[in-house]
């Protein structure tokens, strides 16, 4: 049986609920309507789950939330109130609520809320119990990992938090700058879960208009006229499997609220339809930003972000573990050998001496790059700084910069920058937009502004 505390001052409301909850045979209620006892009760019994109303007098659901965080009691809260609030319904969960209902609340919804805030509490229990010292040997899926060369014990440790979350349905946010891995991590988890043998779909927010991106996600139906034909969405495409929606900061309000509901329900409906249809799918999206900054309060929702955060998990950038940069290099070396057919045997030291004293800004796409080129340009058997093109070269070179400073307009010296971005992406737009950390058709713009005559 689990054990579940309903604290609410309505003793009717209260009442209800341990009726129902006992006649699930799944639940062992205990009731508190005077808020003041809950933390006496806290310190003397664990629960599995506590259900929290937030308006009560003597001491508020928000009260109860700051004092758990406040002792470290992780035990997953889900608010129930009769006040629809956004705000206040954000401020719980930035206290640490698992989610946020609003009386009336079907039966059958709220089984399946307090089913999901049991399995994250039995995940976050196994995560907070993980030994100081692990090795990738430790996991119980080291294949699904493979392809994330570290020998850095920080991030080691985050494979097996990641793991522990794969083993659940819940959604996943990865946050990390650009190049950190974040797919790469994002398929690892799919593949350590019980969804390995089904689809794993990627799509890139900011790769898409707002228009397109919504038709991709959720399909259309075919227009009454007959003018636009049927098509299927990556929630179709996934189904049963893994979707990670990358760049998950382009994605339009809208866009949001739905992608809410169907996070919520495992229901949606398809552009130009009204028809709703199940969803088996989940989710893993990714940002290169931090989310729950002033930046975003009014791009992004609240609401969505606090529910995809209840399981984060965050990259490193490589300058923060350069103890891994001999390692990767070595490994994407061998990738790029067996892409290109060429072999290369080894990396000198004077280049592996450069790359350790480099930041990386764009972390192992970055390095990859840079391998990817040398190999290409290697005279002999060996990669050396003269591999490297003069602006590579130039770029990872410590020391002052020579000649000065040269003042330019704040556009021109924006196009130069795309212009060097472009040469080192060879030219892909698709990759060149996502180390700018624009949209194609952002990118689009600029390259249409400079080849514009004066």
């Amino acid at each position: 049986m689990n054990k579940i505390l309903i604290v609410d001052d309505d003793v009717a409301v209260t009442n209800y609920f341990m009726v129902f909850l006992m006649q699930t045979e799944v639940f062992e209620p205990t009731v508190i309507n005077d808020s003041r006892k809950v933390e006496t009760i806290l310190d003397s019994e664990r629960f599995d789950v506590i259900m929290l109303d937030l308006d009560m007098p003597n001491v508020s659901g928000m009260d109860i939330l700051r004092m758990m965080q406040e002792k470290n009691i992780s035990i997953p809260v889900v608010i129930l109130t009769g006040v629809n609030d956004i705000e206040l319904a954000v401020k719980s969960m930035k206290l640490g609520a698992f989610d946020y209902l609003t009386k009336p609340v079907d039966d059958e919804y709220l089984l399946e809320v307090l089913d999901r805030a049991m399995e994250y509490g039995a995940m976050h229990d196994t995560i907070d119990k993980l030994p100081e010292m692990l090795s990738r040997e430790d996991l119980d899926h080291k294949a699904a990992f493979e392809r994330l060369p570290t020998q850095d014990s920080g991030v080691i440790r985050l494979f097996h938090q990641a793991e522990k979350m794969a083993k659940g349905d819940l959604s996943v946010f990865i946050w990390g700058e650009r190049g950190t891995g974040k797919e790469s991590l994002a398929r690892a988890i799919h593949n350590a879960s019980p969804r390995v043998d089904r689809p794993f779909v990627a799509l890139d927010s900011a790769s898409h208009s707002q228009e397109e991106f919504s038709e991709e996600l959720f399909g259309r139906a075919r227009d009454w006229s007959g003018r636009s034909e049927e098509m299927p969405g990556f929630l179709e495409t996934a189904s049963g499997g893994t979707l990670f929606i990358d760049n998950i900061e382009h994605m339009s309000l809208p866009v949001q609220v739905r992608l809410k509901r169907v996070i919520q329900t495992n229901e949606y409906y398809r552009d130009n339809s009204t028809e709703i249809l199940g969803c088996d799918v989940r989710f893993i999206v990714a940002s290169t930003h931090d989310l729950t900054s002033s930046k975003y309060r009014d791009s992004f929702s609240r609401d969505l972000l606090y529910h995809l955060m209840v399981n984060s998990i965050r990259i490193p950038p490589l300058r923060d573990r350069t103890d891994d940069i001999p390692l990767l290099a070595k490994y994407f070396l061998k990738m790029e050998n067996e892409r290109t057919g060429i072999d290369i045997t080894g990396i000198s030291d004077d280049l592996m001496d450069l790359m350790q004293q480099y930041s990386f800004p764009d972390n192992m796409q970055e390095l990859r790059n840079i391998i990817a080129g040398a190999i290409v340009s290697a005279e002999g058997d060996t990669i050396t700084p003269d591999s490297l093109s003069p602006y590579i070269r130039e770029r990872i070179t410590p020391g002052e910069v020579t000649g000065g400073f040269t003042p330019m307009k704040l556009q021109e010296a924006v196009m130069d920058f795309v212009t060097k971005t472009m040469e080192y992406c060879g030219s892909d737009k698709k990759d060149a937009a996502r180390l700018l950390g624009i949209s194609r058709d952002e990118l689009d713009q600029y390259i249409d502004q400079d080849s514009s005559p004066e």
